[in-house]
């Protein structure tokens, strides 16, 4: 006996704590089954579970707990990522509390803390997912520093070397002040911001120029003036000289078909060492670059005034110093675009740096290839517009980052600046006295690189590394799980993560890594702002769990969330999903309330709500597979939702309930009770991969389990005989009982008090059939076949009419005003529905059932309008 109102907290951890000890989440190779598996987007190891994470989660755990079920070797891979940039901002913070500056730390002291970090909260994200019900192989969890796949990454990356794919080399890139590292395009993100638009004069001895930037701070690092050549205003000046405001240095005016002549003053300030655009139009012309800002975005001796002095601090100084010498022309309020760094805030500049680079177009195009022909799917399909152009113009892929937390790059310098690519010193060291003959040389003679690699350079690996296919290429797992089925992932790194992947996949397998990539929409508030911190409009997951259970949280997330698009969080969505919990809870008490006789005999109602439901079962079985198999996730939970609520419990439960005399439940006979038991059985199967906990607690209730039964290794349900028969019949049924409660309702007759109800029809067995059910669910108190139009409120379905006799209160008029106001209805509807199948393009288009339910709809209605007629026409 279960208790009498449903409560998460008493069943969440014990279901939890019994599968995890029984393995039911465990995986291994079995040639017997189908292999089922996903490998989770490794989050942070510095991160919590945020409402994205629950959104995504939650898919990958339907997914995995409804492969499980049907039989297959469901594996999903839970791990985390090092996140080079976040940890070591996370540690470097955590040391600033203690006192410690980075600075005075040697690079082992330093990687210590970040382990010590990764140890004490590297996990509790994953804790957290246990929370949620993710039913992840927990005995293969990884880390992207851990041995095998830190190994794995070094391998690649001198692989790739040795393809001459990796190289080194000066290149402008997206640097980070305050990570001090550089970023990838994918990393920044760009913000509209308020800014002062300076327009300063630049003097020469053959006249003066004046440019318009928002970066003042800048113009030390000036290399040239340029002009566009057709420009009459500067033609004079081409080739002449300016000077530098505040540090008077002589640059030459150019010109270039680069400047537009009606933006701005149409005189551009070229700065090739801060600017990508800048950059190009220096190479062209030949100009000097000058660097004038330091890693940490202060200016450096180069600027030669304000140095040491922050960017942002020497933009407000240089503004008054240009006002103060006369060339401050004016400064204007100015709206413009900035790039900030995703992960730490700051606004990006553009800096000339020596970095290491993978070379892309070539090593894309099998990934390319493969999306555009549907080999890897991507749902929904709209995404492979934006990863074609990606793709088509990829750029070489920046691996470097100026960090101390990561894969350090295997790249290995002798005292003459030679660079020696190897696993390790000890193979570098063999390379060095090979092919140079550098036989004196010792390991102490070898510095290595201070960088390590892009994060996303370990990921890209991540469906093979989980599976040490580098270390051991032939191993059983690998050869079992790989390629992996599905991907369930964001769109925003689509590219810097799910395209690298497959990039890899080809080149390190000769295959995708997945077949199929879910890409979920952004968890958005009402207003539909994106959920941050920072904004405070993201409620905690966990917070959400401890105050509605999980499952509540996990129906409420997916209620509303079809692929690709944002889903608007609501916590109404979440306390439906409670709702539904609670409806399911209280129907399995009702029918555990029942009392059962083993000598009553099974009434033919109830035999006819069985057969019906278990057809209308078998038919939402199949459209939810449907939707499972075209990624409609949403549906997939509807179908079930209407069908558990709708059906089972405010339909189904009505018709087999027993009757109450005196107050007192009859019982029910052991027939029905055991058949509602079994369709509670499959409902539970059905429903179990998006509320486990408490299918688990209520399938165990149903009837005595073995020791180590589970309902998550139960069987799915599969599609069995559908009765279109019975369950138009029934169609038919549920709209009488509608129509006669409304009637009782607009004449104010209690529910109570029995009525008689007359049909006209041409097929009486229909009716004999349904008898016992629309005289229990809406209380007739006898039915009459007739020919002939008799006394009371008429209806129509389906062209039969029935007839309900409310003992002769009638109002001709408002009887007739009623089927008059239906008729018009119904024939507009007849109207639309002829003009559909009108329509050329529908009918050729449109499948050939969706035709026939169009037809069906026409017949219909026609027959209605007849019988409306007819009634009408005998009331005068």
């Amino acid at each position: 006996m279960i208790s009498k109102t449903y409560n998460p907290k008493e069943i969440e951890d014990k279901w939890y704590q019994y599968w995890t000890d029984n393995k039911y989440f465990s995986s291994k190779p079995n040639p017997d089954k189908e292999p089922y598996c996903i490998v989770i987007p490794p989050p942070n190891v510095t991160g919590v579970l945020h409402m994205g994470h629950m959104l995504n989660n939650t898919i990958q755990d339907v997914l995995t707990r409804k492969a499980r079920m049907e039989g297959k070797e469901a594996c999903w891979v839970p791990g985390t990522d090092h996140a080079s940039i976040a940890t070591e901002a996370k540690v470097v913070a955590m040391l600033k509390e203690k006192g410690i500056n980075k600075k005075e730390l040697s690079r082992e002291e330093f990687i210590k803390y970040c382990w010590e970090w990764t140890e004490k909260y590297g996990g509790i994200i994953l804790n957290q997912l246990r929370k949620l019900g993710a039913s992840c192989d927990w005995d293969r969890t990884r880390f992207t520093m851990e041995p095998n796949l830190y190994d794995a990454v070094i391998e690649v990356f001198v692989d790739l070397y040795n393809k001459e794919k990796i190289y080194r080399g000066y290149r402008m890139v997206n640097w980070d002040p305050q990570a001090k590292t550089t970023v990838s395009d994918e990393e920044v993100i760009m913000k509209d911001i308020q800014q002062k638009l300076v327009y300063i004069r630049y003097d020469g001895d053959e006249g003066s120029v004046t440019i318009a930037t928002v970066r003042p701070e800048t113009i030390m690092a000036d290399a040239a003036i340029c002009v566009n050549p057709a420009d009459e205003r500067y033609q004079h000046l081409i080739g002449k000289k300016v000077r530098i405001p505040l540090i008077n240095r002589e640059i030459s005016i150019i010109a270039d078909e680069y400047v537009t002549m009606d933006f701005g003053t149409g005189c551009l300030k070229v700065t090739p060492a801060h600017d990508q655009n800048d950059y190009a139009l220096g190479e062209k012309h030949g100009l000097t670059i000058i660097d004038i800002l330091a890693d940490d975005g202060t200016l450096n001796e180069k600027a030669q005034i304000l140095v040491g002095e922050d960017r942002f601090v020497a933009r407000k100084k240089i503004i008054k110093m240009l006002e103060e010498s006369g060339n401050l022309v004016k400064a204007e309020d100015y709206k413009s675009t900035v790039g900030t760094s995703e992960r730490t805030g700051a606004v990006i500049e553009p800096k000339l740096s020596l970095q290491w680079f993978l070379k892309m177009k070539e090593i894309s195009e099998p990934a390319l290839q493969n999306v555009m022909n549907d080999t890897i799917q991507l749902i929904p399909p709209k995404f492979k517009n934006t990863y074609n152009y990606w793709m088509e113009n990829v750029r070489d892929w920046c691996i470097s980052r100026q960090l101390w937390w990561g894969h350090r790059i295997p790249a290995y310098y002798l005292p003459d600046g030679t660079c020696i690519v190897a696993i390790n010193k000890q193979e570098a060291l063999k390379i060095a006295r090979n092919k140079y003959q550098l036989f004196a040389l010792s390991e102490q003679d070898l510095t290595q690189d201070e960088d390590v690699l892009d994060t996303w350079f370990s990921s890209w690996l991540w469906p093979m590394s989980v599976f040490d296919a580098f270390k051991n290429p032939d191993n059983e797992d690998i050869k079992y799980y790989y390629p992996t089925n599905d991907l369930v992932t964001a769109p925003e790194i689509l590219f810097f993560w799910v395209a690298r992947m497959i990039i890899a996949g080809y080149e390190y397998q000769g295959k995708y890594p997945f077949k199929n990539v879910y890409l979920t929409g952004i968890v958005r508030d009402k207003q539909g702002r994106k959920m941050s911190k920072s904004l405070g409009n993201s409620p905690d997951p966990l917070e959400l769990i401890e105050k509605y259970g999980a499952d509540s949280v996990r129906t409420g997330m997916l209620f509303s969330s079809p692929a690709g698009n944002d889903l608007l969080y609501d916590e109404k969505l979440i306390e439906q999903g409670r709702n539904f919990n609670n409806k399911i809870w209280n129907a399995f008490r009702l029918i555990e309330g029942w009392e059962v006789s083993a000598t009553e005999n099974q009434s033919q109602s109830s035999a006819k709500a069985i057969e019906w439901f278990k057809s209308k079962l078998n038919k939402v079985v199949a459209e939810t597979l449907e939707h499972y198999s075209k990624f409609r996730m949403s549906d997939a939970l509807m179908s079930t939702y209407n069908l558990i609520w709708d059906d089972f419990c405010s339909q189904y439960l009505e018709m087999i309930k027993p009757a109450y005399v005196d107050g007192n439940s009859l019982p029910i006979d052991k027939y029905t009770f055991d058949a509602t038991l079994e369709i509670f059985d499959t409902l539970m199967r059905l429903a179990h991969p998006w509320m486990p906990f408490l299918t688990e607690e209520i399938w165990q209730n149903i009837k005595t389990r073995g020791a180590n039964e589970s309902i998550c290794i139960a069987e799915f349900p599969k599609v069995g005989h559908v009765n279109e028969e019975i369950l138009s019949d029934f169609e038919i049924l549920s709209e009488i009982i509608s129509t006669v409660r409304n009637t009782r309702n607009a004449k104010q007759i209690s529910p109570k008090e029995a009525l008689p109800l007359a049909i006209k029809t041409s097929n009486k067995a229909r009716y004999e059939g349904l008898a016992g059910l629309i005289s229990k669910l809406a209380n007739i108190s006898g039915i009459q076949y007739v020919q002939d139009k008799t006394e009371g409120v008429s209806f129509v379905i389906k062209g039969d009419e029935f007839t309900l006799d409310l003992g002769g209160n009638i109002d001709i008029e408002t009887e007739k005003a009623n089927l008059q106001k239906d008729l018009d209805y119904t024939l507009g509807f007849k109207k639309s529905v002829e003009s559909k199948l009108a329509n050329e393009r529908f009918v050729q288009n449109a499948k050939p059932d969706i035709i026939e339910k169009e037809r069906q709809k026409l017949a219909d209605a026609e027959a209605k309008i007849k019988a409306l007629e007819e009634a009408l026409a005998k009331l005068g």
